[in-house]
């Protein structure tokens, strides 16, 4: 089977390495063009991009639409992991057995772009990965292979995206063989559906006066982009890591240093600052950020 993997970050990575390991013919990938990035805004490739030219993997970088369906002649299936565009209808009948998704969550539940980022935030006890056939919906199509994975107390997005790109590569050679041997996929059941919608730089923003609990769990979800962050001094500060303490000793915003630690009222129990980010510098322990800063009574996050 002649397979293309359209995708653009490193959580494809453990698949294509599957896919190149197996019998079947990986023709080329395809992923977003190179973006300005960095301050001196040089073009970066993805990290799918390197993968590809690490191992003489031809790379196709479709300007629109129309250069990326011209690529799929006499291809037998497509593989989608975090590509990072919405195709239309015209292209998902191009290849033979059309396109396949790998999505990091158990379908229905956290349709959209961030479905580790919203599962992680909304305290779920575990999420799981689905291949499903790409239709006209949003993450909609029918259901080939899904499986569960807990969610471990301290993931952040990050950690819990590469779990999920490792126990999904396996599933995706399960749903290959499931459509070589002409099993057909189950139709999705819409119960229990919620979106997952892309995360914004204002959502990120920490709201003090919510329970502690729920502040942590933002500050793992949106770590590590775009970061969950607050203001002082009319700064940016991003909180990178974090833990809910036992007691309430500060009032909403409110922050000091103890020990090597910062602690901040929230609307519930203080919450512990592990590690932060300052603008224009490098993440940092809380304890070395505060000494640095030297707090005043009247300093407050907002």
């Amino acid at each position: 089977m002649r397979i293309v993997v359209a995708a653009t970050p490193d959580v494809a990575i453990p698949t294509l390495d599957a896919i190149l390991k197996s019998e079947d013919d990986l023709a080329f990938v395809i992923t977003q063009p190179d973006r300005a990035a960095g301050r001196g805004k040089a073009l970066r490739e993805s990290s799918v991009s390197k993968w590809a030219s690490a191992n003489s993997i031809r790379v196709i970088k479709p300007l629109d639409q129309n250069e990326l369906e011209k690529s799929l002649t006499d291809i037998d299936l497509v593989i989608t992991i975090g590509f990072g565009v919405l195709l239309r209808a015209s292209a998902l009948t191009r290849p033979k057995y059309g396109f396949l998704n790998l999505h990091f969550s158990l379908l229905p539940r956290w349709r959209g772009a961030a479905p580790v980022q919203r599962a992680i935030e909304a305290g779920d006890a575990q999420t799981g990965v689905t291949v499903f056939a790409l239709d006209s919906g949003m993450d909609t199509g029918p259901i080939y292979r899904s499986v569960i994975h807990p969610i471990a107390k301290n993931a952040t997005t990050h950690t819990l995206l590469q779990e999920l790109a490792v126990i999904g590569a396996p599933q995706v050679l399960l749903a290959i063989a499931d459509i070589k041997s002409g099993l057909a996929p189950l139709e999705q059941d819409s119960t229990g559906a919620c979106k997952a919608p892309k995360l914004s730089t204002e959502q990120a923003r920490i709201d003090w006066s919510e329970p502690a609990e729920v502040i942590e769990r933002k500050v793992r979800a949106f770590y590590p982009s775009p970061g969950a962050w607050t203001l002082v001094r009319s700064e940016v500060l991003k909180i990178q890591a974090s833990q809910k303490s036992e007691a309430k000793s500060l009032d909403q915003g409110r922050f000091r240093l103890i020990g090597s630690e910062v602690l901040v009222g929230t609307g519930t129990e203080d919450l512990i600052l592990i590690r932060v980010k300052p603008a224009g510098k490098p993440e940092m322990d809380s304890g070395s950020w505060a000494r640095g800063f030297r707090p005043t009574e009247t300093d407050v996050f907002e």
